[in-house]
């Protein structure tokens, strides 16, 4: 079901809010604190959802108030659709058990600010179409707001240029899974921070930077 490009900017929106995972990866020096966090609200969100299907009375209905109109596709009863959220946490909990701190917050940022602007920038004003209806224009928007994030993450924690090298190689791999993300059938939210934080993992190896 195709949404309405208000509903879509709605959508857009809860994705950027997702940006508070990015700063709890910057702040919590605790591995396993973040993981369990991130996997405790995931669960959460899956109940929710669940209960969403089933017409639950309370926490259901608030879901569906809150979030019914932004999924792309209306939940016959009984059915369970999961949303974005879910595997938005489910990368935050994978990209924190695998990469360094700084990776994981970055690819993380990556995903959450280049998808939410290639969207947006591509579903309106998108002309000249690429690969699987994706466009030039918004894959343009990817590469230059993720830049842009990864310029303002570099110079919070004081990473330095040699990092914010790094962090344009995991925006530049984002933006290839984001425009290839149909042909690899894999989701957008999981594929993008993976592959772009396996992108830094491989420029620090090349490199022979260490990284924290």
């Amino acid at each position: 079901m195709e949404i309405t490009y208000f509903e879509e900017i709605k959508r857009k929106l809860v994705h950027l809010s997702s940006l508070w995972m990015v700063i709890v990866t910057l702040l919590v020096d605790s591995q396993l604190a973040r993981v369990l966090l991130f996997l405790g609200i995931l669960l959460f969100v899956l109940v929710s959802e669940h209960s969403y299907s089933c017409n639950g009375r309370y926490l259901g209905r608030l879901y569906g108030v809150i979030f019914g109109r932004m999924l792309r596709a209306r939940a016959n009863p009984g059915q369970w659709i999961v949303s974005g959220a879910a595997p938005v946490l489910a990368a935050a909990v994978i990209v924190n058990l695998m990469f360094p701190r700084h990776v994981a917050a970055m690819s993380l940022a990556i995903m959450l600010v280049g998808d939410a602007f290639a969207a947006l920038v591509g579903r309106r004003f998108g002309r000249t179409k690429l690969v699987d209806g994706k466009s030039l224009e918004g894959t343009l928007a990817f590469v230059a707001s993720a830049s842009v994030a990864m310029l303002v993450i570099v110079c919070a924690c004081r990473l330095g240029v040699g990092m914010f090298c790094l962090a344009l190689v995991g925006v530049v791999t984002g933006a290839l899974a984001e425009l290839f993300q149909k042909s690899l059938k894999a989701d957008d939210n999981v594929v993008i921070p993976l592959v772009s934080g396996m992108g830094m993992l491989f420029a620090a190896l090349v490199t022979d930077m260490v990284l924290i």
